[in-house]
């Protein structure tokens, strides 16, 4: 943090990660020079305008069915659907954040929070503290928060300290994987609700006031247009199922990849602890767009501003780059990187079995 409260930026764009790396002479460096000359860097407003009218366009369909239809248990599909565009917004969110949408901080942070706490009731400033730090350190004990022990935990060590019951759900964690992601999204909403309510953090008063006017709304509508019954069972499929997306998007590009026991350069640790989730012909568009682009984890962790809709073509420069320095560059399929994810996850386990 910064001696005004203000986090640090933590996602350089074209001009400051080019200046780094020609100043280290490094791999990244060349790398990064490969990526700019190539017009990769270039902000794609057309895209981000198409896709955000899209979504509302989908969003607003959405409130319009929930409303049709009434006391329907219809509304059941309608919570499956919400539960997509959820996700979507959380991913716009998502590209606000690390400054593809916006240059400017101002901008994005003004976007990010209305996006963010207001659409889905999420604390942007908490989410950003935590993201931040996973993406200088990923997958690095100690330091990446998306790799700290709990009800699951991914290296022997910590399934050995496991204590209670933590320990029982860690020795077949595993198996519990998918049912266990149903409750992320709640998850992850009162945790940035907790870090709020402890922590200094700036515009936090306004992010509770958001977040606060999500919920109400969100009840509201729920509870006036649905009997209790149908109300409760909507919120349930709505937000496992968001949980169940979010962890889709998020769990299968780190998990199962190196560790690593010490630093590395930057390129190393961005490209060693992430994989990519390829498509088949004709399904990898569909991937690209359900995914947000994460499936191009390894472009991403290298060029976080980088535009969505250039990773696919970045992806061509960077396996070229990393085959001439030999430096493994590895992806699968979607299949795949869960049979990966969910094998690291019954070895880290394994001490207590």
């Amino acid at each position: 943090m910064s001696a005004d409260g203000r986090s640090p930026v933590p996602f350089p764009g074209r001009e400051a990660a080019t200046a780094v790396g020609t100043r280290t002479g490094s791999d990244f460096a060349r790398l990064a020079h490969r990526i700019g000359a190539a017009g990769l860097l270039d902000p794609a407003p057309a895209h981000y305008v198409g896709r955000s009218v899209t979504l509302g366009a989908v969003a607003a369909a959405t409130v319009a069915a929930f409303v049709v239809l009434g006391d329907s248990w219809w509304q059941l599909l309608v919570a499956a659907v919400a539960a997509v565009v959820y996700g979507q917004v959380a991913l716009l969110a998502h590209d606000v954040a690390h400054r593809q949408v916006f240059r400017t901080r101002r901008a994005a942070e003004l976007t990010g929070r209305l996006i963010g706490n207001l659409g889905i009731g999420m604390s942007y400033g908490w989410w950003m503290r935590k993201h931040t730090r996973h993406h200088a350190d990923p997958n690095l004990v100690g330091r990446d928060p998306d790799v700290a022990p709990g009800t699951i935990v991914f290296t022997p060590e910590h399934a050995r300290d496991s204590r209670g019951i933590a320990r029982l759900l860690v020795r077949h964690q595993d198996a519990l994987f998918l049912p266990s992601i149903t409750l992320a999204g709640l998850d992850l909403r009162r945790a940035s609700v907790h870090g709020l309510l402890r922590g200094r953090m700036p515009w936090r008063r306004t992010e509770l006031a958001l977040i606060a006017g999500h919920v109400g709304g969100y009840l509201t509508a729920l509870f006036v247009v649905l009997p209790p019954g149908l109300a409760v069972a909507f919120l349930a499929v709505h937000q496992c199922l968001f949980g169940v997306y979010l962890g889709s998007i998020f769990a299968p590009n780190h998990k199962g990849m190196l560790m690593p026991a010490e630093r590395m350069d930057f390129l190393r640790k961005q490209v060693l602890t992430s994989r990519n989730v390829r498509g088949g012909r004709f399904t990898d568009g569909l991937l690209h767009i359900a995914m947000g682009g994460l499936n191009h984890q390894i472009e991403h962790h290298l060029f976080p501003s980088m535009p969505t809709p250039r990773q696919r073509r970045a992806r061509v420069v960077v396996r070229q780059f990393c085959a001439e320095i030999g430096v493994p560059y590895h992806e699968t399929t979607l299949l795949g990187s869960w049979s990966e994810m969910l094998t690291a996850l019954r070895v880290a386990a394994a001490p207590l079995r």
